[in-house]
Order: C-alpha cells, then structure tokens, then sequence
C-alpha cells in the first residue's frame, strides 16, 4: 500500500530534501507541500493524505495549532511532528495536540522513513528503536515530579491495566510488557487495546501522556 505523504515545512530545502529521498521509494508518495500551519490543514482538506510530517515553528499558524485542527477533523491522517530537542520546547504540546509521534531533523533516513510507514500503519512512535528513544528523551526533559507526589488512581481500569499502563508509559513495547508481566504478546496486546477504549486515547503515545500526568512513571531526574 502507498502511503501518501503531506511535508510541512517553512523551510523549502528540508521539503525538497524529503521529496527527493521519497522519491525513491515507491511505498511513499508526496501529495503535497504546506509552508505553513494553515496550508497544511487545507491540504488535509483538499487531499485527505495518510500522514503529514509536520513542522512545529512556522509562520503564521504553527504546528501545534495545525495538528490540534487536523485531529480534530473527521479524516483520518494522522500527524508525525519534525522538530529538533534541542531547540524546541513544545513537543508535550503537540502530543497532547494529537500528534503520533515526533522525529527529529537529524535522525538517520532509515528512520524517517520507518516512522512514516508506523504512523501510517495506526502506531504511535511508542516502541523498538527509535520510537522508545524519542519517547525516553520527551519524558527526560519534562519537569520532575515533586517526591512527596504519589500515583493518583485511574478510573476504570484494573490493576493488571494500571501495570500495562505503568509500563507502556515507561516505553516498553507489547513483547516487553510480555515478558515483565509472564503474560503473552497477545493478551499484552489486548490490555493496551482495552486501555485505549478506557481511557479514549488515540494512540499509545496518549497512554504515555496519561501514565506521566498520573504519576505512573518514574521520570528520570
């Protein structure tokens, strides 16, 4: 199946480069470009393509604003943000915009291109390799928690869940949970399954989200 691809980015050279290299790559289709936020929601609008990797500082309206806006529409693509960590501060932002995930402008091109087809494929960047690394990085540069705060309860879920919820937030993928809880890959599946319906997430990165904002994971200081 090809994935078709919207870039976001106020910066043509980094659009023409992404172009380029997916050019080569007849899994992936570029259906457009967007200079800035509002270009890119109207693209989803017009093309309705199956990720845009989004830029976060553009002109005019940014990449939180646009991916808040594309998420919340009816159509089903779905948001990669482009940032670098090192700069740019908002990327608890985007995820709780509804991103699926965030790379950064450095990585290597294998990775681009697997966090493209993860995202396009209904995943989040929550997992092997890259995803588990970004996430950990994310986590890492959130405020710590204050000692005295303790896990709040979480409604509605069980205490096997509230310990797949633990460890999903921590970055483990389903076969690591598998292993830590002696369960199989496939019930470890079906609880993170179970805990998006619960909680109404959208995707695994908002289950991380949800274990940090109720003190399920240790961060690191």
């Amino acid at each position: 199946m090809t994935v078709r691809v919207v870039l976001a980015d106020d910066q043509p050279l980094v659009r023409s480069g992404l172009r380029v290299i997916m050019a080569d790559y007849p899994d992936l289709e570029v259906v457009g470009e967007a200079a800035t936020g509002a270009e890119a929601v109207q693209l989803v609008r017009d093309v309705s393509p199956d990720v845009v990797v989004m830029d976060i500082r553009m002109p005019g309206m940014d990449g939180i604003e646009a991916t808040r806006l594309i998420t919340a529409g009816p159509a089903t693509t779905r948001v990669l943000v482009l940032t670098t960590f090192d700069e740019d501060d908002h990327v608890y932002g985007a995820l709780r915009a509804g991103a699926s995930g965030f790379l950064v402008k450095d990585m290597a091109l294998d990775d681009i291109l697997a966090a493209i087809h993860v995202v396009a494929a209904g995943d989040a960047l929550i997992a092997p390799g890259v995803t588990r690394r970004l996430i950990a990085d994310f986590i890492g540069r959130r405020p710590a928690a204050p000692p005295e705060r303790s896990p709040r309860p979480v409604e509605g879920i069980t205490e096997r869940e509230r310990e797949v919820l633990t460890l999903v937030g921590r970055g483990r993928s389903n076969t690591e949970i598998a292993g830590d809880l002696f369960i199989t890959v496939a019930t470890a599946k079906s609880h993170v399954s179970r805990l998006l319906t619960k909680l109404g997430a959208r995707d695994r990165v908002q289950l991380v989200i949800t274990a940090y904002e109720m003190g399920l994971v240790t961060l690191p200081g």
